[in-house]
């Protein structure tokens, strides 16, 4: 192999630092990275699996490990015989930790839309969540850093810019005067004006500033999509994860976007089977799919990371853990199916992927004419809604 390959698994603060270390390491040969993910069991499981899949696949590279596996569960990692080496979480976007000159180029985007991490880290403590471990505090980029990097994508073509971080609201309170979130959305849409899509990843919904609220619910420019990190439907069970947040204050806020921008489609993160969760709260974590019309489900069961004070609770059977994700999941799956077939026979405009699909603003994924220009932003006229996908 001449160029490196990086694998990237996990969330998008990932995809985002897995491009950049893409073009940092462009002149390496025969180098595997593997950046990896630690947010649940399952996560780490599939790290593994990665690792012993690249060993494969490439028998003679140097394949090196990074991302929070590698510093959650360093030690293991770093003991499997198909890894040859580790590189810090914090360290992976640092030149002098791979040994390369600091001087790379300006990357080019690899998708068609452009992830850009501008917040990393957290500051807060869930019960549930390794994160900080692999992350470290909460840190941002500039406003000018974040204009750079937007700049280079625009240059290359890229029509959707997407913010990630691993708590994105919290981005700007380590900068002088402590600005918020809807600062730097404001700042990047009055610097280019051509930029024709702006996208949010995950969001905490109890830190969205009056600004970027105001921008959600009426600037066509910022996607209407937003995800929560809303982890639960029931009080208790969120105060026993240590979220800042209540069901209300999601109901409350999801509530006033809708009567501002009715289609916006609202995401989230939900965990089943959370340590003490009994049959109500489990009822109440189905009712928030439907009370909140939740489109975009990511469903977690619960799985307890060594350290972390959930894990030191009163432990559900697995089976049940099991039944109740896949509670949510039909739940969401049949709110979902609803959603995409009141979809059809709107026209939207589809930001074309490389697969024959593409995105519409709120998230849809939409199935476009053979032929169309990866890149490219089509008016599609949605005829059928069938297996997650319009057409």
């Amino acid at each position: 192999m001449n160029a490196p390959a990086v694998i990237s698994l996990g969330c998008r603060m990932n995809i985002a630092e897995s491009e950049r270390m893409r073009a940092m390491l462009a002149g390496e040969q025969n180098l595997v990275v593997v950046n990896s993910c630690a947010v649940t069991g399952e996560a780490l499981r599939q790290t593994r699996q990665a690792i012993r899949r690249a060993r494969a696949a490439h028998p003679t590279a140097r394949l090196v490990v990074t991302g929070c596996a590698a510093e959650i569960d360093r030690e293991a990692i770093g003991a499997m015989d198909e890894v040859d080496g580790l590189v810090a979480n914090a360290a992976k976007l640092d030149p002098r930790a791979w040994n390369v000159a600091g001087d790379a180029p300006p990357h080019a985007p690899a998708r068609t839309r452009a992830f850009i991490a501008v917040q990393n880290g957290c500051d807060h403590a869930c019960t549930f969540c390794v994160i900080p471990q692999g992350r470290g505090t909460s840190r941002s980029l500039t406003v000018a850093e974040v204009l750079r990097e937007t700049e280079v994508h625009l240059a290359a073509g890229v029509k959707e810019v997407v913010l990630t971080g691993v708590d994105l609201t919290s981005w700007g309170h380590d900068l002088p005067s402590a600005p918020r979130l809807g600062a730097l959305v404001a700042a990047i849409l009055e610097a280019f004006p051509a930029l024709p899509r702006l996208r949010l990843s995950s969001v905490d919904g109890i830190e969205i500033d009056a600004a970027l609220f105001d921008l959600l619910a009426h600037e066509p420019r910022v996607m209407p999509h937003l995800h929560l990190s809303l982890q639960h439907g029931a009080d208790l069970i969120l105060k026993r994860m240590k979220r800042r947040h209540s069901r209300a204050d999601a109901v409350d806020l999801v509530a006033r976007l809708k009567a501002l921008r009715p289609d916006i489609a609202i995401g989230a993160d939900l965990i089943a089977g959370f340590p003490t969760e009994d049959e109500a709260h489990h009822a109440a974590n189905l009712a928030i799919i439907d009370e909140l019309d939740i489109v975009h489900a990511h469903i977690f069961p619960f799985s307890p990371r060594p350290g972390t004070p959930a894990a030191r609770m009163p432990q559900l059977p697995r089976d049940v853990v099991k039944a109740r994700a896949a509670d949510l999941r039909a739940r969401a799956a049949r709110r979902r199916a609803a959603w995409l077939a009141g979809l059809v026979g709107e026209t939207l405009p589809v930001l074309a992927e490389r697969d024959g699909t593409g995105y519409a603003p709120n998230y849809a994924r939409v199935a476009l004419p053979e032929g169309t220009a990866a890149g490219s932003i089509v008016d599609v006229k949605v005829r059928e809604a069938r297996e997650g996908l319009l057409g």
